[in-house]
């Protein structure tokens, strides 16, 4: 018996604009000089956010962070993807998703500075809690996903997680229950290759995180993450495709962490500095600036009046967080269970917080 051929796949790669600026005129979606603007903005809007989080955490006035640095393009392309009735699962990594979705920046600084009614998200705002346990968040998504589609609703659920996520059980059920139920659901991987300091090698033997889907059934495509027009234009596909009954998609953004994995790392001691210096080249904004510069978009006053307002944004934001009341302490206690137990009626008593 002859051996047969049975199977066979291929995995996409997108960029459309290079590091350079330079621009694949046929693969550029119809955008507006606005909707370039609104890319800059946002980018540099989220850049900031990302910038003072770091500093406040230095100097002991929010807690432990997670550095956006490097992967913006991946966040806000997606991000500003998406229609107000999508749902969004976000993990601890995606503060630039939330600033691209219009989210209360100062809640945000709350929710960093450990309280957690900065994720108590406001009803107008289709978005999760940040996930900080690894992967968890993607099964939440495809059985949101399905939940639309039993409907018959027009919308789509998307989850994000990195090249780490990839590695956990949760990713294959996922996958798996989206391919076999065409649960319309987008399921957004940033390999920023490296899971603290475990490298993308280490994570899996495939050559791309996208082609993993061909596993599930369903399509994988990886796009350069640096690029934001190629995020945004790969993850409007996927919303069309789910949208039309056609199912999941797996966007592989390809990009790199700048920054520590978070503020309680230091990646100096598991990657070299050439390595970093090589990716700072390729990062974000130095491209879509360019091109926006040959275009006539761009000048040094806009970008710098840009800055400035984001800038003042972001310390009202800031003055706003810190202004604001800090939680009962008794709380902690008080929803754990549904009814106090007698140990913690107890434990109010003693501590002087019973109401």
């Amino acid at each position: 018996m002859p051996i047969k051929t049975i199977a066979t796949f291929e995995v996409k790669s997108i960029q459309i604009i290079n590091e350079k600026g330079e621009a694949d005129e046929g693969l550029l979606p119809p955008l507006s000089e606005g909707e370039f603007k609104r890319f800059f903005e946002t980018i540099i809007l989220a850049r900031t956010f990302n910038h003072r989080a770091l500093s406040l955490q230095r100097e002991g006035r929010i807690g432990t962070y997670a550095s956006i640095w490097g992967q913006e393009a991946s966040q806000i392309g997606s991000a500003l993807a998406f229609g107000d009735g999508d749902w969004l699962f976000p993990s601890f990594r995606e503060s630039g998703v939330f600033v691209a979705r219009g989210y209360p920046i100062w809640m945000l600084y709350r929710y960093w500075a450990g309280d957690e009614r900065g994720m108590q998200v406001p009803e107008e705002f289709n978005l999760f809690p940040m996930s900080v346990p690894v992967g968890t968040q993607i099964p939440h998504a495809t059985g949101a996903a399905w939940a639309m589609k039993l409907k018959g609703d027009r919308k789509a659920a998307a989850v994000y997680f990195g090249d780490g996520g990839s590695s956990k059980g949760d990713f294959h059920e996922g996958l798996n229950f989206a391919g076999v139920f065409k649960a319309p659901v987008i399921f957004l991987c940033q390999n920023n290759q490296w899971a603290i300091s475990v490298p993308r090698s280490r994570q899996t033997a495939a050559e791309t995180i996208a082609q993993k889907a061909a596993a599930y059934g369903f399509e994988g495509v990886q796009v350069d993450g640096n690029d934001v027009v190629a995020v945004y234009k790969a993850t409007k596909e996927a919303i069309q495709k789910a949208y039309s009954g056609g199912g999941p998609t797996l966007i592989e953004c390809f990009t790199y962490r700048l920054d520590d994995h978070t503020t309680a790392d230091d990646s100096s001691r598991y990657r070299s500095d050439e390595e970093v210096e090589s990716w700072k080249a390729k990062e974000p904004l130095i491209r879509l600036r360019i091109y926006m510069e040959k275009k006539g978009w761009w000048s040094k006053e806009y970008e710098e009046g840009i800055n400035r307002g984001a800038q003042e944004k972001v310390d009202s934001e800031i003055k706003k967080a810190e202004a604001y009341a800090p939680p009962d302490p008794a709380d902690i206690i008080k929803y754990t269970y549904a009814e106090l137990t007698p140990r913690q009626r107890r434990d109010l008593k003693e501590r002087g917080w019973q109401s």
